[in-house]
């Protein structure tokens, strides 16, 4: 059975003076929802977690569960380079009540294949609920190779992939090596219908912060096999998408959300806000597709 079939939103983490904006972070929550997401996913790489303490990463699990009341299962980003702290992290996050994991690899130091397969192994074994494998080399240096991602799904409790590198003939090779042996989503909102096409359950979308309905609609043709009805939706927002990674994600996000009137506030540094003249180019393209004035 699939953790989710759809859109997934990688929800922004809303900050102010006084640090997370739970008030920003429920109206986020209400809206996404109430656009027909699928799933909830906090504290990934589009919530910026890496500049959060610990008590404010508790903060926005233990508010996103309680808000989303059922409404939508909530994924909770625990990942670290260092085993040992992702599987204390994974371990508190499951205790709180979260549905499943995000876990990317690790990054910085990096490791081996085998080395990605014990550490999420580590954690699998620390851990009851369901665990989504996180893939996206441009972030961390490392890619699981499609064979690893083979071998993670015989872990117990990894139960999916997010795909994220971008990379088509890898995307084509996971699709072929996993079909019959674990579900994956894509994790580009540009390749959402290609992936789809080739067998993903669905996406885990930035864009789905902003045009969640969208996103919906466009998985759903998808998952009825709609797929050049699904590909002319992707094609209308597609330039909006695109200028969602014009700067460093989710810098673009939480301007876009501001612009629809969601007060996400700025990211936290060494993220800044968006350029003026990149700013005016994602109101232009948001006012292309409707969603401002």
């Amino acid at each position: 059975m699939s953790l989710f079939k759809g859109s997934g939103a990688a929800l922004v983490t809303p900050f102010n003076a006084g640090g997370v904006n739970l008030d920003a972070l429920g109206k986020l929550i209400d809206f996404v929802i109430d656009g027909g997401t699928d799933a909830l996913f906090v504290l990934g790489t589009t919530g910026e977690p890496s500049t959060m303490t610990r008590a404010e990463k508790e903060r926005v699990l233990e508010f996103s569960i309680a808000r989303a009341a059922k409404r939508a299962p909530v994924f909770a980003g625990s990942g670290a380079n260092d085993t040992l702290a992702a599987v204390e992290q994974s371990k508190r996050f499951a205790d709180m009540g979260a549905d499943g994991l995000l876990v990317v690899t690790p990054y910085y130091n990096k490791c081996t294949q085998n080395g990605c397969v014990a550490h999420y192994a580590a954690v699998s074994d620390a851990v009851k609920i369901p665990i989504v494998a996180y893939n996206v080399p441009t972030r961390t240096g490392f890619n699981i190779a499609p064979a690893t991602a083979a071998r993670l799904a015989d872990i117990k409790n990894v139960r999916a992939l997010k795909e994220a590198g971008g990379d088509i003939d890898q995307i084509i090779e996971v699709a072929k090596l996993l079909h019959d042996k674990m579900d994956w989503y894509s994790g580009d909102d540009s390749l959402t219908v290609p992936c789809m096409s080739l067998g993903a359950k669905g996406v885990i979308s930035v864009a789905a912060n902003v045009i969640p309905k969208q996103v919906r609609d466009m998985t759903a043709l998808c998952l009825s096999g709609d797929y050049p009805g699904a590909a002319e939706l992707q094609f209308k927002i597609l330039a909006f998408v695109k200028t969602l990674f014009k700067e460093v994600n989710p810098i673009p996000c939480k301007k876009a959300l501001q612009f629809i009137g969601i007060d996400a506030g700025v990211p936290r540094l060494p993220l800044t806000e968006m350029e003026k003249a990149n700013a005016d180019i994602l109101f232009g393209e948001m006012k292309k597709i409707g969603l401002v004035r």
